[in-house]
């Protein structure tokens, strides 16, 4: 990695200029800078992690957190804002929620973060890297119209198996740990002998306790049945290298970032979220690193906040970036950089921000609009006996069997994530029970030891992914009433859950008590009023949260009526600007966005080498 002063960038011509330096940004470096091409990524926030030491500071920064929330190793950083999940609350219906980055206009609040630093969400993410099923892509060829008329399905202009060569690539680069034979289920299939790059990582012992009693479970959706099964949960997480992988020449797993000798398998510390502390798990500083060095600057502290483009071609000639010395001063000078492309790699948020602050993609509708997340339901309960949670990765098995069917027709389907922490993110678990035994029971010495040890040790939850169709209305827009410390635009949100998602929520909160009743778990699950993403429906009480699964403000599509990128994933409107990421995105599914995001942004950056190559006659 070349880090060069603003000045020193806008003084070059590149091949092409990246704005973001996370996992989408490396991603196309990487794969642009090794074929000879030389290119720039303009970042917003500060390189911290980019060495060791830095790296370092961010655990001592974790250490220190009283609250762990995803973003708490990364200093809180004005010049380049990000949401945190702590600045979330209910939105009252007579005014907008401006108490975090985000303005909130709702009907309810959209409840993820994101990271604004180079190496992006990947410094704090889970590491899950599930593929999208081949029924995700043609969900309007399969299921038509909705009787809900708020949800429009809608059709990818590609299919599983255009992206399947992608995913494979993918998962070399992030290193995915798995068993093709455990994720071959509701048509996902693998070429001949293929296996992923390492072996999957251990089940923990809640996951065998939950086996034991689910495996083979029956549940009747839509008139059909369905047999539940745990399975393991594919992770871009350190394990046993797959000697099979490669044809047999194996995979060479990567340690942390400036010390490889550290991370080369994970420990189980149980913080992947919101920090390896030996970087056992991808970041997007890993692919940074191997990218062609000499052929890559990177310019930090850099947000960029108009794109220039001529008014005859459409072209975009220069990117225009305020750069802050330090973040604690909200003081900037502003530069252009120029390059043969461009690409957009900022977030589906920020990527949809610059575009409307430039004017890009006049007049169309889809620009900012198809907003998603994967909202989750936590439900959480006490088995009979100890499943003795706070060891591992926090998750590695789910039950995947409900991700796709016919009932799709009339509800979101779901996938449910097997938490090995325990209660820590519903109730603050151990933490809270320390309090409670303490204040309330009047407990202390070995008395208090042992009866937290009886507590914990028996605590299990699920996380329900559910799935969010691309909502027209659920958007992100821009306001000149509405700007940041430096001048910026903060991103406007208006976000609510359909009624097909709703209706996936309680069919998840139903499947998962019919689970805890046959594996003898007394349900603990309680949503208040106060929550910030409570809501009812059809009589059931319910919360959920954020997944920090953002997507689809500049959905792909073959009508540049309805979509702001072709299937190549250059934008309509201008000739020579690509955009990357799960803005992208259609719809998610059920799986967790990065693969997925991974897999497109590998293609993307062929189909950008291909371009400045000249060649013209490319699949799409």
């Amino acid at each position: 990695m070349n880090f060069i002063t603003p000045e020193q960038a806008a003084a070059r011509e590149y091949d092409l200029v990246i704005v973001g330096g996370g996992i989408s940004g490396a991603l196309v470096a990487k794969q642009l800078t090794r074929a000879g091409k030389r290119c720039l990524i303009v970042e917003a926030g500060t390189g911290g992690g980019a060495s060791y030491q830095g790296y370092l500071d961010f655990l001592a920064t974790y250490h220190q957190a009283t609250v762990k929330i995803p973003n708490a190793p990364y200093p809180v950083n004005p010049n380049a804002p990000e949401p945190l999940v702590t600045d979330t609350r209910r939105i009252s219906e007579a005014q907008p929620d401006e108490t975090g980055y985000f303005v909130q206009m709702g009907p309810l609040p959209f409840s993820s973060s994101y990271t604004t630093y180079l190496g992006g969400t990947t410094l704090h993410w889970l590491g899950t890297s599930l593929r999208m099923l081949p029924e995700d892509f043609k969900l309007k060829t399969l299921y038509g119209t909705n009787p809900d008329c708020t949800t429009e399905y809608r059709d990818w202009p590609i299919e599983y198996r255009d992206l399947e060569p992608w995913y494979r690539a993918a998962e070399r680069e992030l290193g995915v740990s798995a068993e093709v034979a455990e994720q071959t289920y509701l048509g996902v299939e693998f070429p001949p002998g293929y296996v992923y790059p390492m072996h999957a990582l251990p089940k923990s012992w809640s996951d065998k306790y939950l086996a034991r009693h689910v495996d083979g479970m029956q549940v009747q959706e839509d008139g059909k049945g369905y047999r539940l099964r745990v399975r393991g949960t594919p992770a871009s997480r350190n394990s046993v290298p797959n000697q099979d992988y490669d044809g047999g020449l194996g995979y060479q797993p990567r340690g942390a970032v400036g010390n490889e000798a550290v991370g080369q398998r994970c420990m189980g510390n149980t913080s992947c979220v919101p920090i390896c502390p030996i970087q056992a798990k991808y970041n997007a500083l890993k692919t940074l690193s191997s990218a062609d060095g000499e052929r890559l600057d990177i310019v930090l502290q850099s947000v960029a906040s108009k794109l220039i483009i001529d008014d005859a071609s459409q072209e975009v000639t220069a990117v225009r970036f305020k750069h802050y010395a330090s973040p604690d001063v909200p003081q900037f000078q502003e530069y252009e950089v120029r390059g043969k492309r461009y690409v957009l790699a900022a977030h589906a948020v920020a990527n949809a921000v610059l575009l409307m602050a430039s004017d890009a993609c006049p007049g169309n509708p889809a620009l900012g609009r198809h907003l998603m997340d994967h909202p989750e339901l936590l439900t959480w309960g006490k088995a009979k006996e100890p499943l003795w949670p706070l060891r591992g990765p926090l998750a590695t098995s789910g039950i995947e069997d409900l991700r796709a069917g016919s009932f799709r027709r009339n509800r979101a389907a779901f996938r449910m994530e097997m938490g090995n922490d325990g209660w820590l993110w519903p109730t603050g678990a151990p933490v809270s029970d320390v309090q409670t035994l303490v204040d309330e029971e009047q407990l202390y010495g070995p008395q208090l030891r042992q009866q937290l040890q009886t507590e914990v040790s028996r605590q299990f939850r699920f996380g329900i992914l559910v799935e969010q169709l691309g909502e027209y209305d659920n958007r992100v827009s821009i306001d000149p009433a509405y700007l940041d410390a430096i001048g910026n635009y903060r991103p406007i949100i208006h976000y609510d859950l359909s009624p097909y998602t709703r209706n996936g929520f309680t069919r998840a909160y139903e499947t998962a008590q019919a689970i805890f009743e046959r594996a003898g778990i007394d349900n603990a699950s309680l949503y208040k009023p106060s929550d910030a993403g409570y809501f009812q429906w059809r009589n059931q009480a319910l919360t959920f949260n954020g997944a920090g699964h953002f997507a689809g403000t500049h959905c792909m599509g073959d009508d540049p009526q309805s979509s702001v990128v072709n299937p190549k994933q250059r934008t309509w409107a201008h000739p020579n600007l690509y955009l990357v990421g799960c803005g992208n995105m259609v719809s998610m599914g059920t799986s967790n966005p990065t693969l997925t995001m991974s897999a497109l942004t590998l293609w993307a950056a062929q189909n950008i080498l291909d371009d400045l190559n000249g060649v013209t006659n490319a699949a799409p």
